[in-house]
């Protein structure tokens, strides 16, 4: 297999270097299951799992190899069998907060160049949860790219393309339909060898569909989705790589309703560029938008210049940051003290040897 194609490059081949040493070689990550990987190698694919060692010191999902990540792995090609050693350094990472009540990452995909946030042009078209998709997108490290799906089911694609560009500054817009084939053509740069493409989007927008597609063959079960709401059932069960023809490659995920960011901080500023512009000219720079004078956000809500749905969702994200990053805290505190507590626990058993 040549991993060039899969995207190894000169940066990767540097943070490799110390394994090669060691007669480790790299490898990708194309599949996880319960902590079992399949991993792409020059010996081909491989069956791999952690050391002990990388099991005992992760403090957390974010430390165990996710799809797409390159790592370091002892080859057991006659067993058609890997153990990973380490994992490479990341250029890019999308996360989300794990389902449930503990705040937990969970990485969705890594080391990816360009990600098409797809969105079908039916009843499931939503811009506030488009607006999440590029935070995402943005806090990641990857250009996001917004993929239109369905385009020959709707009657004014122009006038969606129009405000999807109106929350998305700057960042591509392709309105593409399978069945017809249209726009198709103008994704295919993005697939260039040794470049990797995620797809995101939520149950039923075509991802699937697409992805079978670009690789020339049904790889990927898709299913139809309801007519009444436009919804569809989770066809991706798991996130996978696939390596097509072209070189370039693809990663399909789940589909995410219900997006709760991990982190993103950073990137609110880009995704809501408008916004925070007409923060800036607001009379008092801790304005907080309520009964201030001078507000340039009230203004702009009172002119029909912001849209009332926008910020809302630039409020309701604010907030859920700040809630997270009170969660993150707490769990990194309580972690903090759970490790010295070891740490004194294995002292005392050692002083009473």
């Amino acid at each position: 297999m040549n991993l060039n194609t899969l995207g190894f490059n000169e940066t990767l081949q540097t943070a490799f270097q110390p394994y090669k040493e060691q007669a480790l070689v790299p490898g990708r990550i194309s599949l996880e299951h319960k902590r079992i990987y399949r991993v792409l190698t020059e010996h081909g694919e491989l069956l791999g799992e952690v050391t002990g060692k990388m099991r005992h010191e992760a403090e957390g999902r974010g430390d165990f190899p996710a799809v797409g990540d390159w790592v370091a792995v002892q080859a057991r090609p006659e067993e058609q069998k890997a153990t990973i050693h380490a994992i490479l350094p990341r250029f890019s990472k999308f996360s989300r907060k794990a389902a449930g009540l503990t705040t937990e990452e969970q990485i969705v995909a890594t080391n990816v160049n360009t990600v098409f946030l797809v969105n079908a042009l039916n009843h499931d078209f939503n811009l506030r949860r488009l607006e999440r998709y590029l935070l995402m997108a943005y806090e990641s490290g990857a250009n996001p790219v917004i993929i239109l799906s369905k385009a020959d089911l709707c009657d004014d694609v122009d006038q969606k393309i129009s405000d999807v560009e109106g929350v998305a500054f700057g960042v591509p817009v392709h309105a593409v339909s399978v069945e017809s084939g249209t726009g198709l053509e103008e994704l295919q740069h993005y697939l260039g060898e040794g470049q990797t493409v995620a797809l995101l989007g939520s149950s039923g927008v075509g991802k699937s569909t697409l992805v079978n597609h670009f690789y020339g063959a049904e790889v990927l079960k898709t299913n139809e989705v309801r007519e009444e709401d436009s919804r569809g059932r989770h066809t991706t069960t798991h996130r996978e790589l696939l390596v097509m023809e072209s070189g370039g490659v693809l990663i399909d995920t789940p589909g995410m309703r219900e997006l709760q960011l991990w982190e993103a901080d950073d990137s609110v500023g880009q995704s809501f560029q408008d916004i925070e512009s007409l923060s800036s000219r607001c009379r008092f720079n801790d304005c907080s938008h309520q009964n201030e004078p001078g507000c340039a956000v009230r203004e702009g809500l009172a002119d029909g210049t912001l849209d009332a749905g926008r910020y809302q969702s630039y409020v309701k994200l604010q907030r859920e940051l700040a809630f997270l990053a009170r969660k993150e805290d707490q769990r990194l505190a309580n972690a903090e003290r759970a490790k010295w507590k070891k740490i004194a626990g294995d002292r005392t058993r050692v002083h009473r040897k």
